[in-house]
């Protein structure tokens, strides 16, 4: 009955009117339904999520499994960023077609090119199943007890769930785990390169405007869907045809203007908004300064390496880029933690619930949390940052330390038999093909000098000259053979020898201590989230994201990042020109768009005053995972295309501030200007549907 009346919490709580927070869209009716009203929507909660008719729910798809695409034809065609199609670009790059240069474009479907794992996932409805998974589980039993109940209970679940034999599901946890939703999806794995501009459209201002405002990028991609003859999802045939969604998005050729309402639709990944203060402490004075400086490392050998050679450039493109986003983003996030002074105000809230707790006499059940999380958090440092370091050479920065990574993992399962030995020997072979297929032993070597003495005093460049790894036929051959005699050549292997200490530490101490006291953590963290929204019901509480579908909501508005400084909400082509520095791979700015800018070719394109928009900002509150998530107008049209956040607003992800946290998006009439007038694919926006809602 007590876990039933917390529940209510969650459908009664009367919240005040402001900005962010990541709605589950199968409950916006009611409060959030209102506040977008109030910000200048005419859209209903039906409207954006209805499981008995289309609505806008239905063309926003779960992007490989990392950002957000939405349907922008009846004919599957598919819009995301370019940075999350960046790798099937590149894939299909090579000097002689190089497609991260140039651009791709087809211009018929017999020229759309597929990728080999690529998927994308729609989310048919969505369940409460909150008592469900939680049936059988008591205080009394341990976390791990709990964990193992919930985990059976989601299998049986799933397993009984009503779907149709194409359609999966899956269970998350929301509010830290107080609350459970079923999610019944589809997902499509024919997925094929329609369009992408050259990079120097798709990723212009590179890694210096990365994260900063003002930006001029177009960071778009098309690809499209296909499926079989009956509409459903289906692996790659040349027999399958474009998919017919259940809705597809309306382009406005209106645009925008300040304080105009924007829905951003999505797959945000992970947010932690409801950490306490000690946590955020920990992450942006201890964790953050060292995973920069082993990115920081790690860039400066990749951007020399890549600067003077053509080859090296486009095999590490994807590579450098996925290092460097992060690497900016903690520092803009340690910054924005720094300017809102977020860790003061976050201890005077706990403050506040203190005292709250105390006058509601809860202080048996609520009284020590803040404490317990003093203790953990100060146990929990040192094997935090150890991880986390762990992680950045491992995993992440050097790819020989990778793939001894992987070969561990594969003696490892050993243990298990020759049949587990087998099915991990076969994921390892993919990896280290896959690392091989964009490799520089060279480079690699460089990176390994630059970071492998931040991590350990222990420290041998010779194992790059008596490894077997560095050559994939050679490493190939070692991985071949009963498991015995694979296991024999791996351990006289120099980089393995090398490497093994490190990898059993981490297995055997490192990460051990780390789920030891997370777990801790996880379970306190629960509490005090449930305990945030009994003490404290007034508050605003939206669940941190999990790379489910969310809403989000807002308007179009600049923003002053600092005294006397004001940021206009959009900007133009001009600024382009005026950033335009030739030859130089961040700013460099293709012929044909400076004859178009020359001329003001800007067709149907341009804004009222006769400019050509590019980018703008808006109040949404965007993560990681929104990259490629669809900005909708009052009335459902798609206006722009989002990307990033502004540097100072990196932040949001623990600690939201409707004063500097901006999302920034990608205009759509530059996204079609560039279609149209640069591609001359006529034939792609023919397929779309162009709107005029303002008239």
């Amino acid at each position: 009955m007590k876990f039933l009346k917390f529940l209510l919490l969650f459908i009664t709580l009367q919240l005040t009117a402001q900005q962010g927070g990541m709605w589950i869209p199968s409950l916006l009716e009611g409060m959030n339904e209102q506040e977008m009203i109030s910000l200048g929507s005419k859209l209903s909660a039906k409207d954006i999520y209805d499981v008995n008719q289309s609505s806008l729910k239905d063309a926003i798809g779960h992007f490989n499994g990392g950002c957000t695409s939405e349907v922008i034809s009846p004919n599957g065609l598919i819009l995301t960023n370019h940075h999350c199609g960046f790798s099937q670009i590149q894939s299909h790059s090579s000097e002689e077609n190089d497609y991260i240069t140039n651009g791709f474009w087809a211009m018929n479907y017999g020229e759309e090119l597929p990728n080999e794992g690529l998927f994308i996932e729609f989310i048919v409805r969505i369940e409460d199943v909150t008592s469900q998974v939680l049936q059988g589980v008591t205080e009394q039993l341990s976390e791990k007890e709990k964990q193992s109940l919930i985990d059976k209970n989601s299998a049986v679940i799933n397993k009984t769930a009503s779907k149709e034999d194409w359609q999966g599901s899956k269970i998350k946890a929301f509010y830290k785990g107080n609350q459970y939703f079923l999610f019944v999806t589809e997902r499509f794995e024919d997925i094929r390169l329609v369009g992408a501009p050259p990079v120097s459209i798709g990723k212009f201002g590179s890694d210096t405007d990365n994260w900063v405002w003002p930006r001029h990028t177009g960071d778009f991609s098309m690809f499209r869907i296909y499926a079989d003859k009956n509409n459903h999802p289906a692996k790659y045939s040349k027999d399958n045809v474009p998919y017919q969604s259940k809705h597809y998005l309306p382009i406005s050729l209106d645009g925008i203007s300040e304080n105009d309402f924007t829905l951003v639709f999505g797959f945000p990944g992970r947010t932690n908004e409801y950490l306490p203060a000690v946590a955020i402490e920990q992450i942006t004075q201890k964790v953050n300064p060292s995973r920069i400086a082993f990115r920081e490392a790690t860039l400066n050998v990749m951007d020399e390496a890549m600067k003077n050679d053509n080859k090296t450039r486009i095999q590490y493109a994807s590579k450098q880029a996925r290092i460097a986003n992060s690497w900016k983003k903690w520092i803009g996030e340690n910054l924005g933690i720094e300017k809102s002074d977020a860790i003061a105000k976050k201890r005077a809230f706990e403050a506040k619930f203190q005292n709250l707790v105390k006058e509601k006499g809860l202080e048996d059940s609520y009284g020590n949390l803040l404490s317990d999380f003093e203790k953990l958090y100060l146990e929990f440092e040192s094997v935090n940052v150890k991880r986390n370091n762990f992680i950045e050479v491992f995993l992440v920065n050097n790819e020989l330390m990778q793939m001894m990574l992987r070969v561990y993992q594969m003696e490892n399962a050993n243990k298990k038999g020759e049949v587990a030995f087998n099915k991990t020997r076969e994921g390892t072979i993919a990896r280290i093909q896959g690392i091989h297929k964009n490799y520089n032993a060279t480079l690699d070597k460089s990176v390994y000098n630059a970071i492998m003495p931040m991590y350990s005093s222990n420290v041998d460049v010779s194992i790059y000259n008596k490894t077997a790894f560095t050559n994939l036929d050679d490493a190939l051959e070692i991985l071949q053979g009963e498991s015995k005699d694979v296991l024999k050549k791996l351990n006289k292997d120099k980089a393995y020898i090398y490497a093994k200490p490190f990898v059993d530490e981490f297995y055997n101490v490192i990460n051990p201590e780390y789920q030891r006291i997370i777990t801790e953590i996880n379970a306190l963290q629960k509490t005090y989230m449930k305990a945030l929204m009994e003490v404290m019901p007034d508050e605003r509480y939206f669940p941190d994201a999990n790379s489910t579908l969310r809403v989000t909501y807002g308007q179009v508005k600049g923003y002053a990042p600092r005294d006397a400084i004001y940021y206009n909400p959009v900007t133009y082509l001009d600024g382009i020109m005026e950033k335009y520095v030739p030859g130089d791979y961040e700013f460099d700015v293709p012929q044909k768009l400076q004859d178009l800018y020359a001329d003001k070719d800007y067709g149907q394109y341009a804004d009222s005053n006769g400019k050509l928009p590019i980018c703008f900002l808006g109040t949404n509150h965007t993560t990681g995972g929104n990259s490629g998530s669809p900005a909708i107008d009052a009335q459902g049209n798609l206006v722009g295309l989002n990307f990033d956040r502004v540097w100072e607003g990196t932040m949001s992800d623990m600690n939201y501030d409707p004063e500097i946290c901006r999302n920034i998006m990608v205009d759509l009439r530059y996204v079609l200007f560039i279609i149209d007038k640069y591609a001359g694919a006529h034939h792609l926006i023919e397929e779309m549907k162009l709107v005029h809602p303002k008239g």
